[in-house]
């Protein structure tokens, strides 16, 4: 299919796309909440796609490297870039009014926003569309949501793996047609806000070859008590189906999200976040179901469903509204 078939197939393009897209990739030293990045790029493209110009920029992390063996970022190479702060008007300057595309952009734009927060500047980012969420909607035939295999889709060729310049091209030509099936389709884009972090605490890192810190190290705020769910459980999350308001929703391991920020959005959506996995739990999110970590053995022995990250944050923008609402007793205190 050539390039004016496809405009004209997507001819009349929806009025509710965005106007401008600016695909990203970052490469990072880990990927807890106290990692930071080590290189980023970003395509630009229009309303329709079409790529207008790209970006690239090594980044001193101030620290370890990390996964040499991934992104091929060594100390030596890194010693001379600039810090975040140095790139982040130019960064700025490249995702202004456009929406952040990724592949799994949670993990992205998480990691772009505590940079951002680390130099005390907003992202100028309101909206990211995630290829993998994209590709669901699509129901594209793919084995995996690995880039590589939405590439091989397309018929896209990579070129250097994990180098965040190649791979925001890999994904820039991979969204395109995606993007083009869409509005052909009529397929409503999965687009999530974006919120700057506007609380944030570092942590002390020790560098040592080989580092990778665990989700456990450092924290983003203090811990606190959430209100009680005003909602009753409607039971377990059913595929194809949306959530709803009431569902008990629990997590395990490592979040691309910041854990806290991430069942915040829960909370505001109307789930209950609970800390462990009973009979009652409606679903389980982790990134990784294979593990033996005491809450994925329970929710495959109560036969709980589980669902990536990804998936749930795609699901967290289209709650359903609970049928009924639970009115809590006044404590005694209050009598």
């Amino acid at each position: 299919m050539t390039m004016l078939d496809d405009r004209q197939t997507a001819a009349p393009w929806p009025a509710a796309y965005p106007q401008g897209y600016a695909v990203v990739d970052v490469e990072t030293t880990g990927l807890a909440r106290d990692d930071r990045i080590v290189s980023a790029a970003v395509y630009r493209l229009d309303a329709r796609g079409e790529v207008e110009d790209h970006w690239y920029t090594l980044v001193n992390p101030e620290r370890d490297p990390g996964p040499v063996w991934i992104h091929g970022l060594t100390s030596d190479v890194l010693e001379g870039a600039p810090l975040f702060p140095e790139v982040a008007a130019q960064l700025s300057e490249r995702l202004a009014g456009r929406v952040l595309v990724a592949h799994n952009a949670a993990f992205d734009w998480s990691m772009i926003a505590r940079e951002y927060a680390r130099a005390a500047v907003t992202a100028p980012v309101e909206q990211r569309l995630c290829t993998i969420a994209l590709a669901k909607e699509l129901r594209l035939p793919l084995p995996n949501h690995k880039l590589e295999s939405l590439a091989a889709h397309f018929g896209v060729v990579q070129e250097r793996a994990h180098h965040a310049l190649d791979d925001a091209r890999v994904l820039a030509e991979a969204f395109r047609p995606s993007l083009l099936a869409a509005a052909r389709g009529g397929v409503r884009l999965p687009l999530l806000e974006c919120r700057p972090l506007t609380e944030w605490y570092d942590s002390p890192v020790t560098p040592r070859a080989g580092y990778r810190p665990s989700g456990g190290q450092g924290s983003w705020r203090p811990s606190r008590k959430r209100p009680a769910c005003p909602y009753p459980n409607p039971g377990r999350y059913e595929s194809d189906k949306p959530l709803m308001q009431g569902m008990r929703v629990a997590f395990s391991g490592d979040t691309s999200v910041d854990r806290e920020l991430l069942e915040d959005r829960a909370v505001e959506a109307g789930l209950h976040v609970a800390t462990s996995v009973s009979r009652l739990t409606s679903l389980l999110v982790t990134n990784d179901p294979d593990s033996a970590t005491s809450k994925t053995v329970k929710a495959k022995s109560f036969g709980t469903p589980i669902l990536e990250e990804s998936a749930f944050t795609h699901l967290l923008r289209d709650v359903a509204p609970a049928r009924t609402v639970v009115v809590p007793k006044p404590s005694p205190s209050s009598e």
